[in-house]
């Protein structure tokens, strides 16, 4: 069926729109994704846009029209925006159509925001930031929420041998993983020559890079395996694509890096986390905050080749601690960063300006 057509949502019970107007996959688009289904089973949500899946509650184009009318039983419905593009379309309606909306912002970003994004940050009636980080960048006053994890989705493997024969992978060797899009911002190499180093003296350890190159680093990625080649580690240095379904393979894993030079929240830690396995991290995005230093993982200083060596390395040749740093990763995601959580702190908001 066409994007935008089909028979769309009773509007009239329509509170809140998560537009989504970005077709790729990207973090954004994962969070509506992982958001909506709760909150459509306590307010009234529809999402507005490309690229989600048809299990969403979905407005269509056609309408939008319908956003300038009240809800029932409501004097204003909620448009939460997660971009730039996405705040314009919402003051266009709300102060151009005169649309009946109270406009919503959450912010991830972690730099100077240029003077077009402040404009429009300052039309909105509440604005959220990501983590502390955030939002000390945001000249608006601000909430911060942090986001959650889906512990029903990302939990420990019943059985860790069977977790790693299940993806084809060897059940006597113990894995490290760094999972997302296989690029320099991401330090996909970072993590490559760190296990070029580490590797040849742990023969039980092997390394999973699980996430997509798109055309642009094709290149990169090929650069990376021809490194991998060269030091004869092809057999335990594992390129294996984009994954659906990655919370299997965070199940194989007994270590995690997020080796990252630059994030703007960065939920992988989490994910990682919630699998029971400890993490190491640069001190980017939001991942100061999502690690216990010491306790569930190591942070290190971003760009740092033999920090992560290093602190890579220990955790490798501490077991007990790894078991003890699982166990201490569970209990923190559990109490701190369930997914319903955050959902739930949304909807307060959302209640608060209209009234509710």
């Amino acid at each position: 069926m066409a994007a935008g057509k089909g028979p769309g949502v009773d509007m009239r019970k329509v509170e809140v729109v998560a537009p989504n107007f970005k077709r790729r996959l990207s973090g954004v688009t994962s969070t509506i994704i992982q958001l909506v289904p709760l909150q459509a089973a306590e307010i009234g949500i529809a999402t507005l846009g490309p690229g989600l899946p048809d299990g969403l509650p979905k407005m269509r184009w056609w309408q939008v029209p319908s956003l300038l009318r009240r809800p029932a039983g409501g004097r204003h419905r909620i448009w939460h925006a997660r971009r730039n593009v996405e705040m314009l379309a919402g003051v266009v309606l709300r102060n151009v159509l005169r649309a009946p909306l109270k406009l919503v912002f959450t912010s991830a970003s972690q730099r100077r925001h240029k003077r077009w994004t402040k404009f429009l940050i300052r039309r909105m009636d509440a604005v959220i930031a990501t983590s502390r980080k955030t939002a000390a960048y945001l000249e608006v006053p601000n909430t911060v929420i942090m986001h959650g994890i889906d512990l029903d989705r990302f939990h420990p493997p019943a059985d860790g041998a069977a977790a790693k024969a299940d993806l084809g992978l060897d059940p006597a060797q113990t894995y490290v993983g760094c999972f997302g899009r296989v690029r320099h911002q991401k330090g996909t190499d970072l993590f490559v020559d760190a296990m070029i180093s580490l590797l040849p003296s742990r023969p039980g350890w092997s390394a999973i890079v699980a996430g997509r190159a798109t055309a642009e680093h094709k290149g990169f990625e090929a650069e990376l395996k021809q490194r991998v080649e060269k030091a004869r580690l092809a057999d335990r240095i594992l390129f294996v694509g984009e994954h659906k379904d990655i919370e299997r393979w965070y199940r194989a894993l007994s270590l995690f890096v997020a080796p990252q030079r630059w994030e703007g929240f960065g939920l992988t830690p989490l994910e990682a986390m919630a699998s029971g396995v400890p993490v190491v991290a640069t001190d980017v995005g939001a991942f100061s905050e999502l690690i216990e230093d010491g306790a569930t993982g190591t942070l290190i200083p971003r760009n740092d080749p033999g920090a992560m060596i290093d602190a890579t390395g220990r955790w490798m040749d501490a077991e007990p601690e790894r078991r003890q740093a699982s166990a201490d990763a569970l209990t923190l995601v559990r109490e701190t960063f369930p997914l319903k959580g955050e959902a739930g702190k949304l909807i307060d908001i959302y209640r608060q300006l209209n009234g509710g």
